[in-house]
């Protein structure tokens, strides 16, 4: 895979899911009855808002990213941990949610971006189990019995290493996914949603990545819930009507969400805006699983195949190509960057390795 390719699906992957994020965000909360009777016949049909707002979804996405090229960047002293960097990177994502706007002191440049102290409905999970103290493992996970979707939403990036393996991605995604959401079901659909992810990365098609995902699931313990949510995905009737989607529930707990996502994609594999709308309009958790449908997308078929109309309304556009850009520098051109022995650029500036 060229560069250039690479570049097309990392950007393709955060700007669809953050689409997908600010479609779904004003019905997240509505019954289907309600978003009929709001939008009529047709259900929502378009982007709302100029800029058309971003949730805690997209915005712990982005500190995902920027953690993991803090972890790269912390290889070159010797020894690194990938969860404690990423988990320090959650922690500044806690304090968006906690401060009106960036502290003078702010820790690296993402942090220091206002518009990611919106406070958007955050999930309880990812509060407390950031504010508790410790980070959570997989021997003592945060918030043990939950399994809500607010670690499968965030784990995309996790696949898009080029040079990883599949269960690299997945196993990392599972690290971090357990610092706030310790039920199997929540940590383990976040490691399948990273490992479709890398298939995507690497050309694979949707339906092949999803059974290269499963296969990788079977192999897990406690899989059984995740491994049929994707199952019935995969074999429901691709007629995409709301009450389809809902039969796969409603997107609020992990492999839920994950399932209506993948079933979004496949029924409409090359219209993203078909797609997106599926996996947002349903009487349940909008925004996360249209942003699951988008960075499945995104990381299929680039940059290029996502809304234009909708991508030029997004609030933090700008931000989030950079983010993306910069994954693709860390992991393309990291030695022109920063190394063992040099050179000492502005990137470990603006990307501590902690």
């Amino acid at each position: 895979m060229s560069d250039e390719s690479f570049r097309t699906r990392v950007r393709g992957c955060l700007l669809g899911g953050a689409i997908g994020d600010a479609l779904g965000n004003p019905v997240e909360f509505l019954s289907i009855h309600r978003i009929r009777e709001r939008f009529g016949p047709d259900l929502l049909t378009d982007l709302i808002g100029d800029p058309a707002l971003i949730t805690d979804d997209t915005q712990m996405t982005l500190f995902t990213v920027e953690g993991l090229i803090r972890a790269n960047v912390r290889w070159d002293r010797g020894v690194c941990h990938p969860p404690s960097v990423i988990h320090r990177a959650y922690l500044r994502w806690l304090d968006t949610q906690r401060l009106p706007a960036p502290p003078a002191d702010v820790d690296g440049w993402l942090a220091g971006q206002p518009f990611l102290y919106a406070r958007r409905a955050p999930g309880n999970a990812c509060l407390s189990g950031l504010a508790a103290g410790r980070m959570g493992t997989r021997d003592e996970p945060a918030n043990p019995d939950s399994k809500g979707c607010g670690a499968v939403m965030r784990s995309a990036p996790f696949g898009l290493h080029p040079r990883w393996t599949v269960e690299q991605s997945f196993d990392l995604a599972v690290d971090c996914a357990v610092q706030t959401h310790g039920h199997p079901s929540g940590y383990l659909a976040a490691g399948a949603f990273a490992a479709i992810t890398h298939y995507l990365i690497g050309g694979r098609s949707l339906v092949e990545a999803v059974a290269g995902a499963l296969v990788l699931l079977r192999t897990r313990p406690k899989h059984d819930e995740v491994t049929a949510a994707l199952e019935a995905a995969v074999a429901l009737d691709r007629a995409a009507t709301p009450e389809l989607v809902e039969r796969l529930g409603g997107g609020w707990v992990a492999e839920e969400a994950l399932a209506i996502g993948v079933y979004a994609a496949l029924a409409h594999p090359n219209d993203v805006r078909r797609a997106l709308l599926v996996a947002a309009n349903h009487s349940g958790d909008s925004d996360s699983t249209a942003a699951i449908a988008g960075n499945l997308l995104g990381a299929w078929h680039g940059e290029a195949a996502l809304p234009a109309d909708w991508v030029f309304r997004l609030e933090g556009r700008g931000t989030i190509l950079e983010v993306a850009d910069d994954l693709v520098l860390e992991y393309t051109q990291r030695d022109q960057l920063h190394g063992d022995h040099g050179p000492y650029t502005s990137w470990t500036t603006r990307y501590p390795g902690s």
